[in-house]
This record gives structure tokens, sequence and C-alpha cells, in this order.
């Protein structure tokens, strides 16, 4: 591949990671501001979705010119490919941590739950897993990768503990108030949950990028 690929390729990995690196950030802001029940900053990031969604398309943009005016082969192929799969499952994270962001403000209406312990136990380790799939691109670290894979089940675990509880509260209420409560927790699990599924993907994909293996759909059980 020539020079001018190399340079545009460079740029295409220094886009997403900032992207990534975005995205995290917002991630984990948010979640502080769900827990300490911070209404107005929750307000302003439930307004801040373009910018993702316009970093997503630039990105996409970018490897689409990459496939057409260079048509790369084996690992610069693999890593375009690669790159147009994160920046979507980036993006979808973007849109996810904008739900929470507007699920969090109208919870903080409500008395604290003791379930919110419970939610941000979920949002450390979805946080954590999204950081580490970045770490594993950035260094192409495999192992590291596949031990992010490893660690979603403990994500649906939470998630699945979450929803008992809920439906569990929610027959026994009768304040509708206190079942809208209900509703908005299970949703933000559901949210976190998806974050861990996302950063899975990641990690999946920088598994393929290393070396070619497809390992989506292939987890231990």
């Amino acid at each position: 591949m020539n020079m001018i690929f190399e340079r545009e390729t460079e740029r295409l990995k220094e886009d997403i990671l900032r992207l990534a690196g975005e995205v995290e950030q917002r991630l984990r802001e948010v979640l502080r501001n769900l827990d300490a029940r911070e209404r107005a900053p929750l307000l302003a990031w439930a307004a801040r979705d373009e910018e993702i969604d316009a970093r997503e398309v630039q990105i996409e943009e970018e490897c689409l010119k990459l496939l057409a005016l260079h048509q790369p082969v084996a690992r610069d192929l693999r890593f375009v490919i690669a790159v147009l799969k994160i920046n979507n499952d980036l993006e979808r994270i973007g849109d996810i941590v904008v739900n929470i962001a507007d699920r969090g403000v109208r919870l903080s209406a409500f008395p604290v739950s003791d379930l919110q312990s419970t939610l941000m136990r979920m949002g450390h380790l979805a946080g954590a897993m999204l950081k580490d799939s970045i770490d594993a691109l950035v260094e192409r670290d495999v192992p590291k990768a596949k031990a992010v894979i490893a660690r979603d089940d403990a994500v649906d675990r939470l998630n699945e503990e979450v929803i008992r509880e809920v439906v569990a509260r929610a027959t026994q209420e009768h304040a509708g108030a206190r079942v809208e409560a209900l509703i908005l927790i299970h949703d933000v699990a559901r949210d976190l949950e998806r974050v861990g599924d996302h950063a899975t993907n990641i990690a999946e994909d920088v598994a393929y990028l290393a070396d070619g293996t497809i390992i989506r759909h292939v987890h231990a059980p």
C-alpha cells in the first residue's frame, strides 16, 4: 500500500480513537450525574446526541473512501472493516448514553431507590468493559479483548437481578408514580446491559483485526 493510504489509515485510527474517548467520557460523566442525581447536567447530556452522530457519519465516509480508492486486502482490509463496525457500536453507545441521561432526568423526580447501587455496579462494569475494549484496540491486544468478552456475563446477571426485583416490586405496588420509577430503573439497567453488549462487539472486532479470527457468537457458556 502506498504512503497516501498509510496516512489516511493513520488519520482514520486517530479519528476512531477520538470518538471512542468521547463516548467513554460521556458514559462516565452521565453515570456520575445519575448517581448524584444532578438533573441539570443530565438534561445537557440528553440534548447532545448530534455531535456523536456527525462524527460517526464522517468516519464511515472515510472508510468507504478508503475501500473505493485503495481496494485494500488482507490486514489492511480487516482494519477498515473493523473500524466500520466499531464506529457503529460507538454511535449506538452514544445513543444509549443519551437515553440514560433522559431517564436519569425523570428518575431525579423520585426518591432514591435501593436498586440504584446495583445500577451503579452495572455502570462500573459496562464502563470498564468499554475502556478495556478500546485499550485492546489501541494495543492490538487479543487476550485483553477476550477478557472483555468474558465479563459480559456479569453485566447480564446484574441486569437479570434488576429485572426480577422490578417485576416483583411492581406487582405489589398500587401507586402509579412508584411503578413509573421502577420502569425507569428497569430501562436504565437494560441500557447498561446493551453498553456491555456493544463493548463486547468492539472486543470481538479487535480479535478480528489482529488475526482475522471471527469469534462473534462463539462465547463459552
